[in-house]
């Protein structure tokens, strides 16, 4: 089986950094990438996680420009590219009269869309996200492509394309498992979450993704930010964790970093074949 080639891109800024200038150089980071199925970037790594006084004047509409050069650098780059995720102003209001979004794009080798999340679960008790953002109400599961090198391998006489199927959600939602036994219901084989965990609370990040993996024997792609948010120091520790719990890769908790593995898939039903623990279920969500 092809192996799933990732690479696991954890962002690190300071608050001295301009937005335009992260954009430029994360996009310079994806795009030298090439040769990897799947790159991963973390939650609202332009604007910074917990800067929300910034939100409502750095958000764009899902289409737009940041949008835009990260297609391209997918597209550059020959990737399947999880964009992390955006402050989405969207074209109307939606049930509490908020026009925000905290959402999650993901890009095809060809800058097509391929999927989009909007955060369930907002972080802040009442500030932050619940203040100023919408929540999302759709569970994402989508057909991640396996197997295409930058070019197209179909195209050079390459591996034929086979596609996982892939839940997202985001930061936040690690803490929810009733969201994962919904994607698992979905087909989820793969799990991707980007975030801006705090290093204050990294321990529970890395408690939560293999947690999420044993549960739902999936495998695991987390990414976190690192630096400073606002001046709240980010706690790194981008992980990618295999169906059975054990960790592939994990970054340091300071500095920006690129996790570069490769994951043989049939680890995925190999691991639900030894042990099927799934198959046990009594409760079912609604």
């Amino acid at each position: 089986m092809t192996p799933l080639r990732i690479a696991v891109v954890q962002v690190a800024h300071g608050d001295d950094e301009r937005v335009a200038e992260r954009v430029a150089r994360v996009a310079a980071t994806v795009r030298g990438l090439a040769g990897h199925d799947l790159v991963v970037l973390p939650e609202l790594w332009p604007v910074g996680g917990f800067d929300y006084r910034r939100w409502a004047e750095q958000a764009e509409a899902a289409d737009g420009p940041i949008a835009a050069t990260m297609a391209q650098a997918a597209r550059d780059a020959g990737v399947v590219l999880h964009a992390g995720s955006i402050v989405e102003r969207g074209p109307a209001p939606g049930p509490e009269g908020k026009w925000l979004w905290n959402t999650s794009l993901v890009f095809g080798p060809d800058g097509s869309e391929l999927a989009r999340y909007r955060k369930i679960h907002r972080f802040g008790f009442a500030t932050g996200e619940p203040e100023l953002m919408e929540a999302g109400d759709e569970v994402v599961v989508f057909d991640l492509p396996v197997g295409v090198s930058a070019g197209g391998a179909e195209a050079d006489g390459g591996p034929a394309t086979r596609t996982v199927r892939a839940g997202l959600s985001t930061c936040y939602d690690l803490r929810f498992p009733e969201l994962y036994r919904r994607q698992l219901d979905l087909g989820a084989q793969v799990l991707l979450v980007p975030a801006a965990w705090p290093a204050a609370r990294v321990g529970h990040w890395s408690l939560f993704a293999r947690a999420r993996a044993v549960e739902e024997q999936c495998l695991v792609i987390a990414c976190n930010t690192a630096g400073t948010h606002c001046g709240v120091t980010m706690g790194g520790r981008s992980v990618v964790v295999l169906p059975t719990g054990d960790v592939v890769a994990e970054a340091g908790a300071d500095d920006e970093e690129v996790l570069s593995v490769e994951v043989d898939l049939e680890v995925i039903e190999r691991t639900r074949a030894v042990f099927p623990v799934l198959a046990d279920r009594r409760l079912r969500m609604p």
